[in-house]
């Protein structure tokens, strides 16, 4: 059992070899583009959990799946392999927003147990709040930024991938960057323009095109997430649709509800 101030603790459920492995930062961010890169490699990569990671601080829930109870932070991981290439790969992944109060803890157990396990580097995708309709574009950008030159270097020789050089990242990818530039170890933060109001399926594909390129390698099909990005915005398309017309006959709206969480 990991502990950190004694308010954040990772139960390992099952030990794995995650040395020089990728540990990927699950926790909900802008657009949900984390959230929804998480789980989308659990998916893909038929990752297993293997551990659980708990606070008095987190909500009091149980997640129900297949009959089988779940806290609502846990870590999948597994070892994956791709002809001759493989890869060791350990995710973090939550159902709820961490309180403020939370955010350096996590970040900060996350490391420490990242540490513990030898592994290489820790990825965080990130949402860049945009006020423009992203999905009118012809190509989402995507940014990148190392807590360590090792961790630049990572995305550095790909012209595609556009360096952060400045803004502000907040929440567990910031302390995650703070914390490892203090320790000398290697975070990579991976960002991609994502809409606020409602979960960005196209930012998240966009994202995990720029972490295969750069770190996993594994060919990842993103097509179903453009796919669900579509079907998001003409959802949302149609919403607004029937919101402007309810507006002329001065019928009263509800605000738009979360599709997630």
């Amino acid at each position: 059992m990991e502990q950190n101030d004694n308010t954040v603790e990772i139960h390992e459920l099952k030990a794995i070899d995650l040395r020089d492995g990728v540990i990927v930062d699950g926790f909900p961010s802008v657009g949900l583009v984390s959230s929804i890169v998480a789980n989308y490699l659990i998916s893909m990569m038929g990752l297993e959990q293997i551990g659980i990671v708990d606070s008095p601080y987190f909500p009091t829930i149980s997640l129900i799946r297949n009959r089988e109870p779940n806290n609502p932070v846990r870590i999948y991981g597994g070892k994956i392999k791709d002809g001759d290439k493989s890869l060791k790969i350990a995710i973090f992944v939550s159902e709820f927003q961490s309180p403020p109060n939370m955010i350096k803890p996590i970040a900060v157990s996350m490391l420490n147990w990242a540490q513990k396990q030898r592994a290489s580097l820790i990825v965080s995708p990130e949402g860049l709040a945009v006020e423009d309709d992203t999905s009118k574009k012809e190509e989402i950008k995507a940014y990148a930024v190392g807590s360590t030159i090792p961790a630049r270097l990572y995305f550095e020789p790909y012209e595609e991938i556009e360096p952060f050089d400045e803004g502000v990242i907040t929440g567990v990818a910031g302390v995650l960057l703070n914390e490892g530039k203090k320790r000398g170890f290697d975070v990579l933060s991976v960002l991609s323009e994502a809409h606020q109001a409602y979960p960005d399926a196209r930012a998240a594909a966009r994202v995990i095109e720029a972490m295969d390129q750069t770190v996993l390698q594994m060919d990842i099909d993103t097509k179903p997430l453009y796919t669900e990005a579509e079907i998001i915005e003409e959802s949302i398309k149609k919403f607004q649709q029937q919101k402007e017309a309810a507006e002329k006959r001065g019928i009263p709206q509800r605000p738009l509800p979360p599709m997630y969480g």
